[in-house]
């Protein structure tokens, strides 16, 4: 595992230079689902620093079981409302928030807990029925109703790209998030920041950084086959 994780960093630094952008812009998130808890511990003994999980459950377990260790715990997949109160104990960073409801069940156990949680909006950039996400036209109207919220503070952008096996087609909508952040900037909205772009996964990360991801979500290039 090490190797493998070298060489994605490598391929990360790479593409970073190859684009005049600094390798520590981009920040390489593990995504763990379905990997048990021991080979996750070896990821973190490798170097990683940051986890991601899809699901609650799985989640939960390793990252008690792993409490000892110092790791950035995201979540990446679908969040049901009703998980709100789970999530905000266990992530440090929430990617998929597309609706009020959810942020406002967020917003409502991170106060109960006394912490500010931070989120990422995800934006169906195509507009795919079998993807969650709001579309790019109603993303500045909710960051300005989830602006209002005591404990949330908004980070970025995150999306899922059709899959298609050329990283080349998926570039436009990479390009597309990045345009929708430049334009939430020139909004100016209160209490809103737009320092994340979550892009990219193992079979086009280095598309997604050169239109600028800072966050890249890589599983099966570090972790080899799901389990």
């Amino acid at each position: 595992m090490k190797n493998r994780l070298e060489r994605v960093k490598e391929r990360i630094k790479e593409t970073a230079i190859a684009c005049n952008r600094p390798v520590k812009s981009i920040r390489l998130v593990a995504v763990s689902k379905t990997m048990p808890a021991e080979v996750v511990r070896e990821a973190i003994e490798a170097g990683v620093t940051d986890l991601g999980e899809n699901y609650i459950q799985e989640a939960k377990e390793k990252v008690h079981a792993l409490a000892t260790y110092p790791a950035t715990w995201h979540f990446i997949g679908h969040l049901q409302s009703n998980k709100a109160k789970y999530a905000v104990r266990l992530f440090d960073l929430i990617h998929s928030v597309d609706s009020l409801k959810l942020a406002k069940e967020l917003d409502k156990f991170a106060g109960k807990i006394d912490k500010i949680q931070s989120i990422l909006i995800q934006v169906n950039v195509a507009r795919e029925d079998s993807k969650s996400g709001v579309y790019v036209e109603g993303t500045v109207q909710l960051l300005r109703e989830i602006s209002r919220l005591e404990n949330i503070s908004v980070k970025g952008l995150m999306t899922m790209p059709p899959y298609f096996n050329a990283p080349e087609k998926v570039r436009p909508f990479f390009a597309a998030l990045r345009e929708l952040r430049d334009q939430i900037i020139k909004e100016a909205i209160p209490n809103v920041s737009m320092d994340e772009l979550s892009m990219g996964m193992t079979g086009d990360f280095e598309a997604a950084i050169e239109e600028g991801a800072t966050m890249v979500r890589i599983g099966t290039a570090i972790f080899g086959g799901r389990r």
